[in-house]
């Protein structure tokens, strides 16, 4: 057998595998959560017994993001973490009641992994960072904190909430919402000027531009960034290598949520014509792009599907959550044995349209 096909049925052994350990987990009396405990009673099958392979996934209905609007939040804290100090992150929230994703040190395992994915020469050891994006209720700041202490590091923050600017361009105020972005680039600014020791970045598309409007990302000694956001298209990509980042600065994009975790970036290959090409973190997260009318069916290679996300964790547990994005599947590669999905964007099949691109 080919050697990476040979990788790719290990790793397709090791999901599998993962699959059962988590879904026994719970839905133990002993382990798992009031919700899922409670969903379980309901059922005619037990997931214990039924769940064998990741596929099997299927025997359950979508999940759904209404619950996870609202309290109790206890409700998902599984009876195995008893004790352990809880975080509750949000997503969305722009209309109506956000959702909330309890967790304990799921942010800290995610961003170790992608840790390993970095350059040391582009991100050293030891360098501090600026998390320059959304943090507030969300993990992503202390996500990126984490990051630079894993990995040695200082991180300096500077917030940007989505939710305010969501407002700003419903009601059409874009002349307040660019006084808010400047805003946040001169703060960005004042701090990369006092700490000369700042090599590396998380930043978003739109502050990124912003931030290069102002200074040389060369000149500022940074040397690496990694950047997500829901303005990232091959344009920009294309855009950010060449022009922002000056051709010597590594950019690393990234796809990821409060619900998944972190997918990150196929290593950059000119031959792919800077699309975007993300992986999961196979096994503890699974994005796929489904076909619009059969959600249960992936789509073939090269064609496009909404993207449906699994997270298996022992903090939490979500089966076949269907995305409001939409995006193109793709082969494994070498670094990453599973399949990935390319050049994510606003699900069309909406009837109303969402405020996307704000970072």
């Amino acid at each position: 057998m080919h050697p990476l096909k040979q990788r790719i049925a290990a790793a397709k052994d090791r999901l599998d595998a993962h699959t059962r350990e988590i879904v026994a987990w719970h839905f133990d009396p002993a382990s798992g959560c009031p919700f899922w405990i409670e969903y379980a009673k309901k059922l005619s099958w037990d997931p214990r017994k039924e769940i064998q392979r990741y596929e099997d996934l299927d025997k359950f209905e979508y999940f759904q993001d209404e619950w996870l609007r609202g309290g109790p939040v206890r409700r998902w804290v599984p009876r195995g973490l008893a004790g352990k100090p809880i975080y509750v992150f949000e997503t969305g929230g722009s209309t109506g009641v956000p959702k909330s994703r309890i967790a304990s040190d799921d942010f800290r395992i995610d961003y170790e992994m992608f840790s390993e994915t970095l350059d040391d020469k582009a991100f050293p050891k030891g360098s501090d960072w600026l998390m320059l994006g959304p943090s507030g209720p969300r993990r992503l700041r202390l996500a990126v904190e984490h990051l630079a202490q894993h990995r040695g590091g200082i991180c300096f923050c500077i917030d940007m909430d989505p939710r305010w600017v969501i407002k700003l361009i419903k009601k059409g105020q874009m002349g307040v919402m660019d006084d808010y972005r400047n805003h946040i680039i001169d703060q960005g600014l004042t701090i990369l000027k006092a700490h000369p020791n700042i090599r590396c970045m998380f930043t978003t598309p739109k502050l990124l531009e912003a931030l290069c409007d102002k200074i040389s990302l060369v000149q500022a000694g940074i040397t690496g960034i990694f950047c997500g956001g829901t303005s990232m298209t091959p344009q920009f990509h294309r855009f950010a290598r060449e022009e922002l980042c000056e051709g010597k600065v590594d950019f690393v994009p990234t796809y990821g949520n409060t619900l998944m975790g972190l997918a990150v970036h196929k290593p950059f290959d000119p031959a792919d014509n800077y699309a975007i090409i993300y992986h999961p973190p196979q096994p503890r997260a699974m994005v796929e792009a489904v076909d619009f009318k059969d959600e249960k069916t992936i789509v073939p290679y090269g064609e496009w599907g909404r993207t449906r996300l699994t997270t298996l964790t022992k903090e939490f547990f979500m089966p076949r959550f269907l995305e409001r994005d939409e995006a193109m599947r793709t082969p494994p590669c070498e670094k990453y044995p599973w399949d990935g999905v390319a050049n994510v964007r606003p699900f069309s099949g909406f009837a109303t349209t969402v405020v996307e691109g704000v970072y």
